[in-house]
């Protein structure tokens, strides 16, 4: 009989638009989504989404090799197969995936394998790691596409996520922490001047 009574409480506050007393609020949809990128170090791809609009957070982590649970000093090795990548979460009402792809393949060089400038390792490969069938889609469309930005052919993987690993906690938020490190001002941040001229460029119209 309570069972009841709290379903019709709850349609009843549905219908009212507002919150039911006494009823857990569960059925609020969370519209953020997930995209999982690497294109060498991780530190670039984490501080190019971080500063794109729509973007919630990014995370920097391990993805596609063997060994659960990997530390940094393991996937340095190339022995554990994963790749450093950038977990992305955003709103895909403010910004779709199809334009975080766009922002990836500006981001690195996708024709060069197993490299990200003097960064070498199967660790800095450049892959598309999607989340449901809709993203493969759009990576496939995307990569056709992004065919005449290069002169080289594409290496870029595109393959289903099967396991994330975030990275250790002093990898995180690397360049926002770090912005004057030799690496950060050497590296990344030419790469941020570059993909911020793109994004203004490149600005869908409102």
């Amino acid at each position: 009989m309570m069972k009841t009574s709290n379903l019709c409480l709850l349609a009843f506050g549905l219908l009212m638009n507002r919150p039911t007393p006494g009823i857990s609020q569960t059925m609020k949809t969370n519209t953020t989504e997930l995209a999982t990128f690497a294109g060498g170090c991780f530190w670039c791809i984490e501080a190019v989404f971080e500063t794109t609009d729509g973007v919630k957070s990014v995370t920097s982590g391990y993805a596609g090799g063997t060994k659960e649970n990997p530390t940094y000093d393991e996937v340095c090795t190339g022995q554990t197969g994963h790749a450093e990548v950038a977990q992305i979460e955003f709103d895909p009402v403010k910004i779709p995936y199809e334009r975080l792809l766009d922002l990836f393949w500006h981001a690195h060089d996708p024709t060069t394998l197993n490299r990200q400038g003097a960064d070498a390792g199967t660790q800095y490969r450049s892959v598309i790691f999607y989340h449901n069938a809709t993203q493969k889609l759009a990576a496939e469309k995307s990569k056709k596409a992004a065919t005449a930005l290069f002169p080289d052919p594409i290496v870029t993987e595109i393959v289903p996520l099967a396991k994330f690993y975030k990275a250790e906690n002093y990898h995180q938020d690397y360049f926002r922490n770090h912005p004057n490190a030799p690496y950060c001002t050497v590296v990344i941040r030419p790469k941020l001047e570059k993909i911020e001229k793109f994004k203004k460029q490149t600005e869908p119209k409102k």
